[in-house]
């Protein structure tokens, strides 16, 4: 979440009739809650194996479902080329009806990514032609803006990488990178939000200051994110079924034929692992956060042990039900709403610096 060098004070607004921060602060939480609803999507659509029911991205057709059997058909036997049908839903027997379902929850997954460019790209034209940005935020906005289109980018990396005859999934790594550049956008649009909001109460306030532990919690936090989008890329999550213990033991056994950096980026019993222990390391960092923050702003501090004690309990949830979808969905709702927590932890501790 970078954040621009701190503005002159004086010049914090275009124009005290023009600048309108409050207003910028509203779009901008809006845009946000838009993100954590397509990221619960998002994770729905993994969990419900969509994800390739659609085999080409067409950004602007491609936001009308088909309208007729024909095209149903059509679109049903685009997907019996790849190997997703060929090798595992072909002969279990789906059905086009079953092909509708999963076709359902990628078509809703690409539309709200298309509102989301929409709610983001026409406020910020209109807030820019009316002097309404405040000085020193129009080249975030634009970032902010690119990062949106380079996630819809991404996710169609993500689809194309499993839409061959010999591959039955997409790639976990462009999974973890479309996820992940999906929750820095939303961490940076509630960091501005939060910029936003400060500047409409304090019109000379200087922009929150990215330190040495926003550095720290941030990069723990990012690796629990990542081990966790690997977990769902490489169906991890079915790697046990118990908690605390794995196959009956603390560390399970993994693959290391291959090497060990092949085990780490690979093997769903090692990352399985790392996701469920690292997350100590990141309860910790996010308590230390919660310390600083508490003094100085309560319910941010409430939140942030709100989000991650929540999400350990889901995530362990999770395991025990063998995954299941909604308990599952539930934890990736919870891990976008720690982000959000986070980014105004940290968001506080910069100001105070």
């Amino acid at each position: 979440m970078a954040v621009p060098e701190s503005p002159d004070p004086v010049a914090s607004a275009t124009s005290p009739d023009t600048a309108r921060p409050a207003a910028l602060a509203r779009w901008l939480w809006f845009v946000a809650w838009l993100i954590v609803a397509i990221v619960v999507v998002g994770g729905i659509t993994r969990l419900t194996e969509s994800g390739l029911s659609i085999t080409e991205w067409k950004p602007v057709t491609g936001a009308i479902s088909p309208l007729n059997e024909a095209q149903w058909q059509a679109e049903f036997e685009a997907y019996q080329q790849i190997g997703e049908y060929r090798h595992i839903t072909g002969p279990a027997g789906m059905t086009l009806a079953d092909y509708k379902f999963i076709y359902f929850w990628e078509w809703a997954h690409r539309l709200i990514g298309r509102i989301i460019g929409l709610a983001f790209a026409l406020p910020l034209a209109w807030f820019w032609i009316r002097g309404a940005i405040p000085s020193g935020y129009k080249p975030r906005l634009v970032a902010l803006l690119a990062l949106g289109g380079l996630q819809g980018a991404f996710g169609w990396f993500m689809v194309r990488s499993g839409l061959s005859e010999e591959v039955t999934d997409v790639s976990h790594f462009w999974l973890s990178i479309h996820l992940l550049t999906a929750l820095l956008t939303l961490g940076a649009v509630v960091w501005t939000a939060l910029d936003f909001g400060r500047l409409a109460r304090i019109p000379d306030a200087r922009a929150p200051r990215f330190g040495r532990l926003a550095w720290l919690v941030g990069s723990i936090v990012f690796v629990q994110l990542l081990l966790g989008a690997w977990v769902a890329g490489l169906d991890a999550g079915h790697a046990s079924d118990t908690w605390p213990l794995m196959q009956g033991r603390l560390v399970p056994e993994f693959d290391m034929s291959r090497g060990f950096w092949w085990a780490l980026t690979h093997d769903p019993f090692l990352i399985h692992f790392l996701h469920r222990w690292w997350a100590w390391v990141a309860v910790a960092a996010l308590i230390v956060l919660a310390r600083k923050v508490r003094p100085f702003e309560r319910r941010a501090s409430v939140a942030i042990h709100a989000a991650f004690g929540t999400q350990i309990v889901l995530g362990i949830a999770t395991v025990w039900t063998g995954v299941s979808l909604w308990v599952a969905t539930a934890h990736q709702f919870v891990g976008a709403l720690l982000v959000v927590a986070t980014a105004w932890g940290l968001h506080i501790v910069g100001r105070r610096r």
